[in-house]
């Protein structure tokens, strides 16, 4: 989720919470159409901001696999390691190569 995502709902549901109190009791076509609109816009605006929250939870790696070791009771994951298992393998190989394996 990123500021411009949650600007761009707030500025949908603004415009379409303004066009709602504007109507009368008997809204014409074009205005109904212009509510619909914005709250269109509204419902894309909030699906984007679920886009963000992903399996690994990983910014770099969004669409990128779930580490199978993590919240594995047996052989947990060290401390402030994620989801992400490209970032984990990471932090794995920098291991092995501090403690001199290649």
């Amino acid at each position: 989720m990123s500021y411009a995502d949650l600007r761009e709902l707030q500025s949908a549901l603004n415009t379409a919470s303004d066009i709602a109190f504007a109507l009368d009791a008997a809204p014409a076509a074009h205005e109904a159409d212009q509510l619909a609109d914005a709250l269109r816009r509204a419902l894309a605006a909030a699906n984007a901001l679920g886009a963000g929250a992903t399996a690994t939870g990983c910014a770099e790696h969004p669409k990128g696999a779930v580490d199978p070791l993590y919240g594995d009771t047996e052989d947990p994951l060290p401390p402030g390691w994620g989801r992400c298992l490209l970032c984990n393998d990471r932090r794995r190989r920098a291991g092995a190569q501090r403690r001199g394996w290649r």
